[in-house]
């Protein structure tokens, strides 16, 4: 019995042909969308069972692993013969829900653009936030259990799926959007119908002054001979493209989340787990 539950001193039973993460040492998931997936694991869960989950991922005592419309499952081999099952919930969102996600993102030229380009943007964060339907799940929106004897929350066994599935999500940034609920090519499919819909409601509004006035980069057709001395004058206002109202406010380490990541670390430690802090201390200063 120790002072936060008990587990299995023994070591496990090694397995062949099991889920091993590509990470070999230090941190585990390298696109931002992973990273940001490991952020929250390691701001709510005990580091010493997430670093015995490391070691289990590493070694691959995760058997299998299925990801559904907010369930994840998956076997992990123990040091008991029979391997452990593990499920984790989150909240699936509701086709009306997703509905108004995907119009939120089509409205979002470059956002939809990447969607369908098969990016994940990291301003898709903002996009959900906007909405109130969060992309990742908070310290509550987690439901774990596995069935080991384990008091401790979460167990070395639930900490080796949850870092194999950051890895997965490295592989596939749409699993993120499956497990809340929608597959990629229904998200994809419902991007551009609702770009087709934007488009049309554009082209009907007409360069006059409609219900909802021109937009930023209409600009009357005109023969190049006839714009020879105004060539390299602006077509829309300065005053108008200053104007960024209603945008999503970028979140402070965006740099960071958009970059590759360097490989450098200081003390085991990658760069950016040291960085990221830095930046969002910076961006509550200001």
């Amino acid at each position: 019995m120790s002072g936060s539950g008990w587990f299995e001193p023994s070591r496990p039973i090694r397995v062949e042909g099991g889920i091993r993460v590509r990470s070999k040492r230090g941190s585990i998931g390298e696109r931002w969308w992973s990273r940001r997936f490991i952020d929250i694991l390691e701001s709510v869960c005990d580091p010493g069972r997430l670093g015995r989950g490391r070691s289990y991922a590493r070694s691959g005592q995760v058997l299998d692993l299925e990801l559904g419309p907010g369930l994840v499952t998956a076997r992990v081999q123990g040091s008991r013969r029979t391997p452990y099952l593990v499920e984790i919930q989150i909240t699936p969102y509701a086709a009306d829900q997703w509905r108004e996600l995907a119009d939120a993102l089509a409205a979002q030229a470059l956002y939809r653009a990447k969607l369908l380009a098969g990016e994940m943007p990291p301003e898709i964060e903002e996009v959900f936030r906007a909405c109130r339907l969060p992309l990742f799940p908070g310290r509550r929106g987690l439901d774990m259990n596995c069935s080991c004897p384990d008091w401790g929350f979460p167990c070395k066994h639930l900490s080796a799926v949850l870092y194999v599935l950051a890895e997965r999500f490295d592989d596939d940034p749409f699993l993120v959007l499956a497990w809340r609920g929608i597959a990629r090519d229904a998200l994809l499919d419902a991007l551009r119908e609702a770009g087709v819909t934007t488009t049309g409601a554009a082209a009907g509004s007409g360069s006059g002054s409609g219900e909802h006035g021109p937009g930023l980069f209409d600009v009357d057709d005109a023969p190049f001979t006839d714009r020879l001395a105004a060539f390299y004058e602006p077509s829309v206002s300065p005053a108008r493209l200053r104007d960024r109202t209603g945008l999503p406010v970028p979140p402070p380490d965006l740099l960071l989340r958009t970059l590759d990541p360097p490989q450098i670390k200081a003390r085991h430690i990658p760069i950016l787990d040291l960085l990221r802090p830095a930046y969002r201390t910076f961006a509550d200063d200001t």
